[in-house]
């Protein structure tokens, strides 16, 4: 199935967020019957620079299996080559049988800057207005309308390690965005940083950061990679959307020797609070429970209009 169009379309129905939030609770209920989703596992891809992840999920009660193929890279300076290839299988838990194969870039954009929405709205402080958007690339695009639809914002900057870049995420958007010809001027001041770049070394610094700011960290999903500086992981409250993904997978988590305070499902849960007043993270490394419930949401979708035709 091509999902790009129908997931778009679903997104602003308001279908896939609210879908996202309970599968993120239902993920850190720890409940077996629910969600089934053990760690990626990765294969290095290292002529290539890159690994290829393997991500299965299983949802009892809801009768959900499904498992993505997602290849990361990280690529060099002008590389036209995409840093992030996937396919999404759903399959019949039942039989095993196969009942759709997807194109997995608008998922995995989609369902990635829903999370990071649904973060910000359980963490960014009340009366936000600034939002800054670090990195140009698809994930910036999909986050740039998933926050600006879910949330909103009085002002919207942006940067780019390419000014070129930049300018072409300002006028694809449609919107009023400030382009900033630095990190730091993008991000001072800021209420809702987002970081959706391909470095391996940290590009925001935590003096650049005001108390109080909620950063949404996509980026660096790697041991080794890292998108924020040791200052701003040990002053932040540290939420994951997995913790034993982020242990195992967030330079930004390891490097720093930071712990994670929560998972996001256990503040949906109630199980932990939102330090709305406090400078927080959400690191974000992506999850099948995620993959699932948006290609069951697209699957379904798909059938109720086929059985119209």
């Amino acid at each position: 199935l091509k999902s790009r169009s129908m997931l778009t379309q679903i997104l602003y129905q308001t279908k896939l967020i609210p879908r996202l939030e309970e599968a993120l609770g239902k993920f850190s209920s720890r409940d077996s019957a629910e969600v089934i989703q053990p760690v990626r596992s990765t294969v290095p891809l290292q002529k290539h620079n890159g690994f290829l992840g393997l991500m299965p999920t299983y949802m009892e009660n809801d009768g959900v299996l499904s498992t993505k193929l997602v290849c990361f890279y990280n690529r060099g300076a002008g590389s036209t080559l995409p840093s992030v290839s996937a396919t999404v299988l759903l399959l019949d838990p039942e039989s095993g049988h196969m009942k759709a194969v997807m194109d997995g870039e608008a998922i995995t954009n989609m369902r990635t800057a829903g999370a990071s929405a649904i973060s910000a709205k359980l963490l960014m402080r009340h009366g936000a207005e600034v939002l800054a958007i670090l990195g140009t690339g698809q994930q910036a695009l999909s986050h740039y309308k998933a926050f600006t639809e879910m949330l909103s914002f009085k002002e919207v900057r942006v940067w780019n390690h390419r000014r070129e870049g930049a300018e072409k995420f300002r006028r694809s958007v449609g919107g009023p965005v400030t382009v900033c010809g630095s990190v730091e001027e993008a991000v001072r001041g800021a209420d809702v940083i987002v970081t959706v770049t391909r470095s391996i070394e940290p590009v925001l610094c935590g003096r650049w950061v005001k108390p109080g700011a909620h950063v949404a960290a996509v980026g660096a999903c790697r041991p080794d990679w890292r998108e924020l500086d040791d200052s701003l992981m040990k002053e932040a409250v540290v939420y994951a959307d997995s913790r034993e993904g982020a242990m195992a997978e967030s330079g930004d988590v390891i490097l720093s020797g930071v712990e994670v305070f929560a998972e996001l499902g256990d503040v949906i849960n109630g199980i932990k609070p939102a330090y709305r007043e406090k400078t927080t993270v959400f690191k974000s490394l992506g999850m099948g429970v995620e993959d699932a419930v948006a290609a069951n949401l697209v699957y379904e979708q798909w059938k109720a209009k086929a059985y119209k035709l």
